[in-house]
């Protein structure tokens, strides 16, 4: 098995991309193909890489890609969360199926359309330019059909008021792109962007524990990765700062999917979100979204159906992935058998 490694920049590490069609499709397999992968990275000193990309081309007619996300998880090689997406995997996952030959070469005004498995979503990468180890996209998340703005609340309500640390904090539960959990870093006591940026392991452990009281009001485990949390507040300069935790320390910006949900709960009326848009005069659908590690814009767009918002697509601009090359897995030299047995029959009925 070939493994090819990319950086979409603005992720917490590479993702190691896989050709999917050599692997079994059930989860137990791939946890456990997965796992000698990691043990292998892990000795070659590649313990920072968490991300793992399953791709192979599409059967459906409405897509070129289809994709599976796997996040690692500390505390173990066997460790994984299945459950949600990441949009920055998807781009490296773009990139490295055109160096594999799965994809014909990429040029710019090309787009690229992704069925993401982990959760049904559609995704188009528009090539903006591309160089010998870099490519630039723009990314749409597409919805198949426009869906109203409150089936993307995972609580049923636009704020969803959690326990931790003896106190009540209101927060939005949203799920579009990955599911996440904003709360208004003013309620944890943080008075400007500057300090929320700045802030280290105390508010870090505290948005954790918030994060845990989610996972346990929708009923999930609270050993995965989702849902997602970021504390976001209003700055001087119109835009909304954003701190997200990733896996397993502070995001150096936000998720891809992180800004795609931020940018779509902006429009879902009453939530965190919605009211900070609001409180800027931001109301049009574009979003300015400023990180520890950079800017980034969202744009949501809806229409009114039947009197209420519906979401149809959100795009984010300006991504740029890197190419870092591609290497053989030997734990999963075994998944190359069935077709050097089919290359030997062949030879051999030719001699």
């Amino acid at each position: 098995m070939i493994g090819h490694l990319a950086y979409a920049t603005g992720s917490p590490c590479p993702t190691v991309v896989l050709d999917a069609g050599r692997m079994a499709p059930d989860e137990d397999t791939i946890r456990r193909d997965l796992t000698e992968v990691r043990r292998y990275l892990d000795a070659a000193g590649g313990s920072h890489v968490l991300k793992f990309a399953l791709v192979r081309p599409s059967d459906h007619p409405m897509f070129d890609l289809d994709y599976r996300f796997v996040q690692a998880l500390p505390g173990g090689p066997d460790r994984f969360d299945f459950r949600g997406s990441c949009g920055h995997s998807i781009l490296s996952a773009v990139v490295s199926a055109e160096r594999a030959g799965m994809l014909a070469k990429l040029t710019a005004g090309d787009r690229v359309r992704v069925n993401v498995l982990n959760n049904g979503d559609s995704v188009v990468c528009e090539i903006d330019a591309t160089g010998r180890d870099e490519v630039r996209l723009t990314v749409y998340f597409v919805q198949s059909s426009a869906v109203p703005v409150s089936r993307l609340l995972l609580a049923g309500e636009p704020r969803t008021a959690l326990e931790a640390d003896g106190r009540i904090y209101p927060v939005s539960l949203v799920s579009a792109g990955n599911a996440y959990v904003f709360v208004d870093a003013r309620e944890l006591g943080v008075r400007d962007h500057t300090a929320l940026f700045s802030a280290g392991s105390d508010l870090f452990e505290r948005m954790g524990r918030i994060r845990l009281a989610a996972a346990e009001r929708l009923g999930w485990s609270p050993d995965g990765a989702f849902p997602k949390i970021a504390a976001i507040m209003p700055t001087a300069g119109g835009r909304i700062a954003a701190r997200a935790i990733s896996v397993p320390s502070w995001h150096p910006t936000i998720a891809l999917t992180g800004a795609v949900c931020l940018g779509a709960a902006t429009q879902v009326p009453g939530t965190v979100p919605w009211q900070l848009a609001r409180e800027l005069g931001r109301d049009g659908g574009l979003i300015d979204i400023t990180t520890p590690g950079g800017d980034t814009a969202v744009t949501a767009t809806t229409h009114e159906n039947g009197g209420e918002p519906t979401l149809t697509w959100v795009g984010v601009g300006r991504k740029q992935v890197t190419f870092q090359g591609s290497f053989v897995l030997e734990p999963l030299a075994h998944l190359h058998f069935e077709e050097i047995t089919q290359c030997l029959a062949l030879s051999a009925a030719s001699a």
